[in-house]
């Protein structure tokens, strides 16, 4: 099979789906790997380190597209590549298209096997949304703590206080890898910390996981609305796999809050789960609405990209290699967690969750062919 690796379009991407010391898991296994020129520069891999490794570096994004059977991304396609899509052709990479009806059209349309990062499941985990989830979750906490401060807009808060002065209060919607890592990072900041979720299981494991040093709420939209009257920073972490997000905060909940508080919303990929999010970039990262300071970046990881394209590819090389290694339905045979991740297939939806996001015709993948 020949594996094909583009360079990221979106504004300021630097991952790269394909490091160069994986490549040769691919040769190894009678493959060929197609890399366009530059395409690791932003995370520090250079054309030589791929030819090193017996990438074959190829100069136009189009004819890694053409020549590939698949291609390995990191953010889904933009219209620029759309149609650069082959029918047959598997698409790996994160697709989050509950949020996007345009780009799921568009798979359908040309027959493409979406695989998306995000929905393939593993005993009931999500092993490759994980690393990026754990890199965003830490990213929003520091990110949040930038953009309290003054010149940024911000109320002028050190989440960690000094002797004499409150703490910053951190508000963190949703106990998963999301919360937890940013848990992790606002504890580490030295700040006052609640998380709120709705799984009374999930909050005793963090009450013991934290030894206390948290507050952990059952979230109720009284509870909600109390955490935001005290937050300085709030941090939207809801994930349902594969759908898209609630909007937990609603505009009108904004007036609860302290003039200069920010709120950064993680679930922004699958719709946000604040009602007054739009997607932004890290060249324009923030915008007010209300007297709050929102940060809603579209692909957080890419700010980091030399340790988010090493944790994402230690997790995605293992099913790309099921794939490359066997027919789709091989590959399925062999690991059962494959079917979990494809979108689209043969012009059909084949993902409840996005289907039911656009009122489309939701269709099994055994049933698609």
């Amino acid at each position: 099979m020949k594996i094909g690796c583009v360079k990221e379009i979106k504004a300021q991407e630097y991952r790269v789906g394909l490091v160069p010391m994986h490549v040769k898991s691919y040769l190894q296994a009678g493959h060929t790997v197609l890399i366009e020129t530059q395409a690791g520069s932003g995370s520090g891999f250079s054309d030589d380190d791929y030819k090193n490794a017996g990438a074959l570096i190829v100069e136009k994004a189009s004819d890694v597209w053409a020549k590939s059977d698949m291609i390995v991304k990191v953010k889904e396609p933009l219209e620029a590549e759309y149609p650069l899509m082959k029918e047959g052709l598997i698409l790996y990479t994160y697709l989050h298209l509950a949020a996007n009806e345009k780009l799921t059209l568009e798979l359908m349309k040309r027959k493409v096997t979406g695989i998306a990062y995000e929905t393939i499941e593993v005993n009931g985990a999500l092993p490759l949304l994980k690393p990026m989830s754990e890199v965003a979750g830490r990213l929003s906490v520091q990110e949040a703590a930038k953009y309290l401060e003054k010149p940024f807009g911000g109320r002028g808060v050190l989440l960690g206080g000094v002797p004499g002065v409150t703490k910053g209060y951190v508000v963190i919607v949703g106990g998963g890898t999301v919360g937890t890592n940013a848990a992790i990072m606002a504890l580490g900041m030295g700040a006052r910390v609640s998380i709120l979720d709705t799984n009374l299981i999930r909050l005793e494991e963090l009450d013991q996981l934290f030894e206390g040093k948290i507050q952990t709420l059952y979230s109720t939209p009284a509870i909600l609305h109390e955490e935001l009257t005290k937050a300085d920073a709030v941090i939207g972490a809801v994930l349902i796999p594969g759908a898209k997000a609630p909007h937990l905060i609603k505009r009108e909940d904004l007036k609860l809050m302290k003039k200069g508080a920010v709120m950064v919303d993680v679930a922004v990929d699958q719709g946000g789960c604040f009602e007054t999010t739009h997607p932004t970039t890290h060249n324009n990262p923030t915008f007010e609405v209300d007297g709050i300071v929102h940060y809603c970046v579209a692909n957080m990881p890419g700010a980091v990209p030399y340790t988010s394209t090493l944790a994402l590819t230690n997790a995605t090389l293992k099913f790309a290699l099921l794939l490359a290694n066997n027919t789709l339905e091989g590959a399925i045979a062999k690991n059962k967690a494959v079917l979990s991740g494809i979108n689209t297939f043969n012009g059909k939806c084949t993902n409840q969750f996005v289907a039911e996001a656009f009122n489309m015709t939701y269709t099994p993948f055994e049933q698609a062919h």
